[in-house]
């Protein structure tokens, strides 16, 4: 890495690292947008305009002795081998050192241990293998993933199973744990009928045995390696759940990402690994699943173990008749998901989609409605500022009126413009996750005249699909997709039967009748 042919994306991060600045507070010490560090991080090759290239060369001079000297060992000037931008977050990145952190302790190390054990697999890691392994898990299919963990967990307490359903296409069967009082909510998510509550409970003490603490600093190398974002913020973990028609109770209280990433989200690849190489899901083939997961009874047990999860709702945005796309009816989205997030990468989920945690009330944000608006800022309206990934919060409410984006002001300024319901609830058995299904409809036409052109995914989608909510045809050849998330095939069907029930003439919609 040298600065003779100037600045790239991956020096940039080297400074930044040196100065050891957030990507906000670099971008502020810049006077740039924090947009523009993260595409840095995204892109190591990217050359910065002139302009930029001479404001790094003035921060980089005015710097400390100590940040150049950091700076230099960076970029390991006059070395024969280049540090490379895993090995620079290994060494400066704040969550990368959380996660570290939390490791050392939870598995009794010395304090290091970890640090020295990542690197030492970060050497190892070969990213080609990595990304064939990507694809291997690419071909495992949806509906063998239920079935395989169908067979798992059995047994089921009376009253659960899990969530399937009959439509146009033939049937589809999913990984989520419901019951018959979950499903079909019809729940406005308004205070007085969305009411979880945050708990006054202190954090779980967890012990990791040397297996499992090697498997967690192999998910930090390989996140390393694949340059995969990981943003240690707080996050919700449920500890009951009192969820039925018309209502959504129950308690929350505040866990670290780190610790979700590092135990109970390794458990999906484990699985799909398992499946990929042909294998059978067992206690034997699955050690972590048979740690932190083992029977249906643990997955029900949310006080006693991590239950993590968020919510994700199917969007339909009502659209005027047209002289070339025809009717009026309604534009329901899906994305394609990207591979750089750490949940249900490459797969098929409706939009939005996200982790239930808060921002900066986290009495008020236990809502689910409040990580659902939250949601349509971030990933439909191009909010940047409340991307807990692109930096630390700062503002004392993000979501004040007056800070919102223009599309959703206008949406909130009259009642009968947008309709926000949660449609289901479940847990899924992958990793254990709550889901909280849901449903938005845009209802005023005129919305999709003034702002259709500013309804634009962020980064963790690689693209957006489009349907029209009249094509029946091509809704059934969707939900049969292999491609789909099994939380996403979730609220896509709980959702398209309560659009079927309020839609009116805007609607043709495939039969679905579900089954537990």
């Amino acid at each position: 890495m040298s600065l003779l042919d100037g600045w790239t994306g991956a020096t940039a991060c080297a400074l930044q690292s040196a100065l050891r600045l957030s990507n906000e507070a670099f971008a502020e010490h810049l006077g740039i947008g924090v947009r523009t560090v993260a595409s840095w991080h995204q892109k190591p090759t990217l050359r910065p305009k002139s302009e930029m290239q001479q404001l790094l060369d003035t921060a980089l001079e005015q710097a400390s002795q100590p940040a150049q000297e950091r700076f230099a060992a960076l970029t390991n000037s006059g070395s024969s081998r280049p540090t490379s931008e895993a090995e620079q977050r290994l060494g400066a990145d704040p969550h990368i050192g959380a996660a570290l952190d939390w490791l050392d302790r939870h598995a009794r190390r010395a304090p290091g241990t970890s640090r020295r054990d990542v690197a030492d697999r970060l050497a190892r890691v070969d990213v080609r293998e990595l990304e064939d392994r990507g694809n291997r898990r690419g071909r495992v299919r949806q509906r063998d993933v239920a079935r395989a963990l169908a067979n798992y967990y059995r047994h089921l307490p009376q009253g659960y199973g899990c969530y399937s359903a009959f439509h146009d296409g033939g049937d589809s069967a999913t990984t989520i744990l419901t019951s018959t009082t979950w499903l079909d909510l019809d729940c406005a998510l308004t205070p007085h009928n969305d009411q979880v509550q945050l708990a006054d409970t202190g954090a779980q003490d967890e012990s990791l045995d040397e297996e499992a603490a090697g498997h967690a600093a192999q998910r930090l190398a390989e996140t390393l390696a694949l340059g995969i974002r990981l943003v240690d913020m707080p996050l919700y973990r449920l500890i009951s759940a009192d969820v039925r028609k018309g209502t959504l109770g129950g308690s929350a209280a505040i866990t670290e990402f780190v610790r979700y990433a590092l135990t109970m989200d390794l458990l999906e690849g484990e699985l799909i690994d398992t499946l990929a190489a042909g294998g059978e899901v067992t206690p034997e083939t699955s050690p972590l699943r048979h740690r932190y997961l083992p029977d249906a009874g643990s997955v029900l047990d949310l006080s006693n173990r991590l239950c993590a999860g968020g919510t994700l709702a199917l969007t339909a945005i009502a659209r005027p008749a047209d002289p070339f796309r025809g009717p009026a009816d309604y534009l329901l989205l899906v994305q394609e998901r990207s591979g750089r997030v750490v949940n249900a990468a490459r797969q098929l989920a409706v939009i939005p989609k996200g982790f239930h945690q808060p921002m900066t009330d986290y009495r008020a944000d236990t809502r689910i409605g409040a990580t659902l608006r939250r949601e349509m800022e971030e990933e439909l309206f191009g909010r940047d500022d409340i991307d807990n990934t692109l930096g630390r919060q700062r503002a004392a409410d993000p979501m004040h009126p007056s800070r919102l984006s223009e599309p959703m002001r206008w949406l909130t300024e009259a009642p009968d413009r947008l309709r926000m319901e949660c449609t289901g609830f479940g847990l899924n058995l992958i990793s254990g996750n709550f889901e909280f299904a849901g449903l938005i409809v845009i209802e005023d036409e005129e919305f999709w005249r003034r702002f259709g052109g500013r309804v634009e995914a962020n980064w963790e989608s690689s693209a957006l699909r489009q349907y029209s909510s009249l094509d029946r045809r091509l809704l059934t050849e969707l939900i049969s997709d292999v491609a789909w998330s099994n939380e996403g095939l979730f609220a896509l069907l709980q959702g398209l039967r309560r659009l079927a029930q309020i839609g009116g003439e805007r609607v043709s919609l495939p039969e679905i009748e579900w089954e537990v």
